[in-house]
């Protein structure tokens, strides 16, 4: 398994913010750090996210409703959950504005990791 360190996530915002508009910086590196290692975390010797669409969710969870960035959040949020996808050797298949609604139904509905998960494994496919 290929996980994104903070370095990448830090990178997918700066070019979201880039190429999109909006505020660069962190609100807090402790918290993007944090979202870096969640997905692999273990609790008593289990893993506790088990799916690779899980992990990904904890990605996208993560930074959309913690916003660690001062802005771009959502963006960052699911576009690092597809990015890691991708760099598992998933194609991602959702259209543009599907991403963006789904992003910003995860901010306000406060979806949990098995929604957001259900919703990317439907939108994948092995590369």
């Amino acid at each position: 398994m290929k996980y994104l360190d903070a370095e990448e996530i830090l990178l997918i915002h700066h070019q979201l913010i880039k190429r999109f508009g909006g505020l660069h910086g962190t609100r807090n590196l402790e918290q993007i750090r944090s979202v870096a290692i969640a997905p692999a975390q273990h609790v008593f010797d289990n893993k506790q996210y088990k799916s690779i669409f899980d992990k990904a969710s904890v990605y996208a969870r993560n930074i959309i409703l913690d916003h660690p960035f001062y802005d771009g959040n959502k963006r960052t949020g699911i576009t690092t959950a597809i990015m890691f996808l991708m760099k598992n050797d998933y194609k991602f298949s959702a259209q543009p504005g599907e991403i963006e609604e789904f992003a910003f139904k995860i901010a306000v509905n406060k979806l949990g990791i098995k929604e957001i998960s259900t919703w990317l494994e439907k939108h994948v496919s092995s590369v």
